[in-house]
């Protein structure tokens, strides 16, 4: 069985192939607003290799990744069943420029090397 090691034990090697699919994956949700079927395979590949980030400070990014993917679903479904209602255009919009600011915010932190909040 493969045990995800800490921060302390990982190889900068090691940490550095995480990060680059860590970027994928934000690449693949960016492409999502246009092809959804990338924003799954981003998410599908969060759960894959979430044990393998474990205790390291991407953790924070692939969490980060998985509640916008979910919250983002929540959001859209709603606003798709408000649809023939004002209020259903409204919280498409919104939500698809949370996800957008998430995505953003989210890549910059990675790119700066930096975790994300809670």
């Amino acid at each position: 069985m493969n045990t995800p090691l800490t921060q302390d034990h990982k190889s900068q090697a090691d940490l550095q192939s995480l990060k680059t699919i860590t970027t994928v994956v934000y690449a693949l949700q960016a492409v999502g607003l246009l092809l959804v079927i990338t924003y799954v395979i981003a998410v599908m590949i969060n759960y894959l290799k979430r044990d393998d980030v474990r205790g390291t400070w991407l953790e924070s990014h692939f969490r980060w990744q998985i509640r916008t993917f979910w919250f983002g679903l929540l959001w859209f479904l709603l606003g798709v069943l408000t649809y023939i209602f004002i209020i259903g255009w409204i919280i498409l919009a919104v939500t698809a420029i949370w996800v957008i600011y998430r995505i953003l915010k989210g890549w910059l932190n990675l790119y700066d090397n930096k975790p994300l909040p809670n």
